[in-house]
């Protein structure tokens, strides 16, 4: 393989990697909470399996344990995927559109979003509100796990409205204009 092939793979097999996700400029705390969290349960779930099967005698609490950092982890990081805008969305409709419809359609998802993770932290805050038990292996209530997701929603709703008025401001979106998908999203 000549040179120029060997560079033109690379440059397609970089076009496949976002470039994006190796741009550091966007780091704020709560990236690094996530990065915490996501290591704490890497640690606890490699301590029930040395303790397993290494040990041959397995720590009952690392199992719920590492049940509750899996759900921390993964609603910080819907944390994150709000704050920089990168959650699954379906680009087809908006690559076939015209500008106004595009804006109409992400001002609309903008508000669905909104009224979703608000809803969803009501419901939370509800439902921890009522749970009286506590976690089976430590003695730890376990409310205090959704009293963390109600305030993971409530992240998720501020960032939301930040982006929802960010997009209303500036008119443009990463779904509206592909040629601005490297903004990060606001900072509180």
């Amino acid at each position: 393989m000549s040179t120029e092939d060997k560079s033109a793979a690379q440059s397609s097999i970089a076009k496949l990697i976002h470039e994006e996700d190796e741009d550091l400029t966007g780091f704020q705390a709560d990236d690094g909470l996530v990065l915490t969290v996501f290591w704490a349960l890497a640690f606890v779930v490699f301590l029930q399996f040395f303790t397993r099967y290494v040990l041959n005698n397995s720590l009952g609490w690392t199992e719920e344990i590492a049940r509750f950092l899996l759900i921390a982890v993964t609603f910080l990081g819907a944390i994150l995927a709000v704050r920089r805008e990168s959650h699954i969305a379906v680009e087809l409709a908006f690559r076939w559109l015209s500008r106004p419809v595009r804006k109409l359609l992400q001002y609309f998802i903008d508000v669905v979003s909104i009224v979703f993770y608000g809803f969803m932290g009501i419901l939370c805050t509800q439902v921890a509100g009522r749970t009286q038990q506590m976690m089976v292996s430590i003695n730890f209530p376990k409310s205090s796990l959704y009293w963390f997701i109600a305030a993971c929603f409530l992240a998720m709703t501020i960032y939301a409205v930040l982006g929802f008025w960010r997009h209303l401001r500036t008119g443009s979106s990463r779904l509206i204009d592909p040629e601005n998908a490297k903004v990060i999203g606001p900072t509180l």
